[in-house]
């Protein structure tokens, strides 16, 4: 078994109480992670915390936020600091799919995904990499899309927002390595998710996981395990030697590597 030397630190996962986010908590809690979680709706939020204690008997702690909100960024940020005296990984998980053509995208629409995805990651990793240099060094992970790096026709503002967290991702890495802060970006494909899921006709859920991987060249979507496996390597210490890197987590949909 690989040793990640994980046992003890204090995470932060916004965008934790569903799919990729809940299995990235869940992950960590069972390498002995402390977890914070943060998410818009409360009871949501508790129901996905008492779980994740129950199956790894792990701390969790849960505060409602929305990460758009630079005060709910702030009061949770201060939250989990008062309660694990620190952070140590930070993983910029929230957001949502927003896909539209160039002249149906107004102010509003670029706004509101500017500051959920964009913004949001600028605001908790300005308040957590003064105490990540405090503490000797820390892990981030930025969750973005491959379509920052290739963005497809009618797939604003996403594709933008998704490219500037990219970058905001190199920019930090040549920034803070000096400080053993590391900062990487997962780029994600299709991979199933509470927002693929909503899409589903009839309900039935595995026939629209089977019709969606028939755009994959692997043939499947991603498992939320599998990136949860993933992040969980990147903020490990033996990823020690890796910062600055975007993976694609993408079946090899990505038209670039």
């Amino acid at each position: 078994m690989l040793e990640l030397g994980l046992k003890g630190k204090a995470a932060i996962v916004t965008g934790g109480s569903e799919g990729l986010g809940r299995a990235t908590a869940d992950r960590l809690a069972r390498e002995g992670v402390r977890v914070a979680i943060c998410a818009r709706r409360k009871d949501v939020l508790e129901q996905t915390a008492e779980a994740i204690r129950h199956t790894t008997g792990g701390e969790v702690f849960a505060q409602p936020a929305d990460v758009t909100r630079p005060d709910d960024v702030e009061a949770f940020v201060r939250a989990v600091v008062g309660r694990f005296g620190g952070v140590d990984i930070l993983v910029n998980n929230a957001g949502t799919s927003a896909a539209a053509g160039f002249e149906k995208v107004d102010d509003a629409a670029w706004q509101t995904d500017i500051d959920l995805k964009l913004m949001a990651a600028v605001r908790f990793c300005r308040l957590v990499i003064p105490i990540m240099k405090q503490r000797g060094g820390g892990r981030i992970v930025n969750v973005t899309t491959i379509g920052g790096k290739a963005p497809r026709p009618q797939a604003l503002p996403t594709s933008v927002t998704r490219a500037a967290g990219i970058n905001l991702t190199k920019s930090l890495a040549l920034e803070y390595a000096a400080d053993r802060i590391l900062v990487n970006t997962v780029c994600l494909g299709m991979a199933k998710s509470v927002q693929l899921a909503r899409r589903a006709k009839d309900g039935d859920l595995e026939a629209h996981w089977r019709e969606l991987g028939k755009r994959v060249p692997v043939g499947r979507l991603g498992e939320p395990e599998e990136f949860a496996d993933l992040v969980a390597f990147l903020v490990s210490e033996r990823a020690g030697y890796i910062t600055g890197s975007a993976v694609n987590f993408d079946g090899g949909a990505s038209a670039v590597v």
